[in-house]
């Protein structure tokens, strides 16, 4: 197994604080806007994209925290009533613009539940998403408007996000399993990653 580094604590700071700053520019009025974090990573990064917008525009906004777990698709259903109390979101959603924040965007799955979620519990104006890693591979039609960074990798490579609040430390990095059968040739992964930051 080999593990490379795509994100220091310094990076990841300064990430946030350029989506925190598109957040900003993308919704010109405040009163309206919730955060919310897809649990268990999603919540503290939307903690910390609220910071940073406080400290921009000294403007307060509420930040709540969603459990899809209970809406995945593969999961057997449940009652829908019980569901909904799998949330903690300071504020009625009906009417209001929802920035979705996760921690990693892969095939989609995860932001179709938690968009199933928050429908459960009113009715937003709008649905934004923003992900600190874009690790591709979508199998839904779901894109993110606010992306910290694009990490091509194969389906065999885990993108590992470790933050302070839930392990201690900040750090994004690329997990490879040692395996003999890949889904994809290296030279492919290799141009598909000079193709992203030649795109930046």
């Amino acid at each position: 197994m080999s593990k490379k580094i795509v994100m220091t604590p310094e990076d990841i700071q300064r990430t946030l604080a350029r989506v925190a700053h598109e957040i900003l520019e993308q919704n010109k009025t405040f009163d309206r806007l919730v955060l919310v974090g897809i649990r268990t990573r999603g919540a503290p990064l939307a903690e910390r994209l609220a910071v940073n917008i406080a400290s921009f525009e000294q403007a307060k906004i509420p930040v709540g925290a969603l459990d899809i777990n209970l809406y995945r698709d593969d999961f057997p259903s449940p009652d829908r009533q019980s569901m909904v109390h799998h949330a903690d979101i300071p504020a009625d959603i009906s009417g209001k613009s929802i920035v979705l924040v996760d921690d990693v965007l892969y095939t989609g799955r995860s932001t179709r539940a938690a968009m199933d979620a928050l429908i459960d519990l009113g009715r937003p104006d709008s649905i934004q998403l923003a992900v600190l890693i874009d690790r591709g591979h979508r199998e839904m039609p779901i894109r993110p408007d606010y992306i910290g960074k694009n990490v091509p990798s194969s389906k065999h490579e885990e993108i590992k996000v470790q933050l302070v609040e839930t392990d201690g430390l900040d750090e994004v990095a690329i997990v490879r399993q040692d395996t003999d059968k890949l889904s994809e040739p290296e030279e492919v992964i290799s141009r598909k990653r000079s193709y992203y930051a030649s795109s930046k």
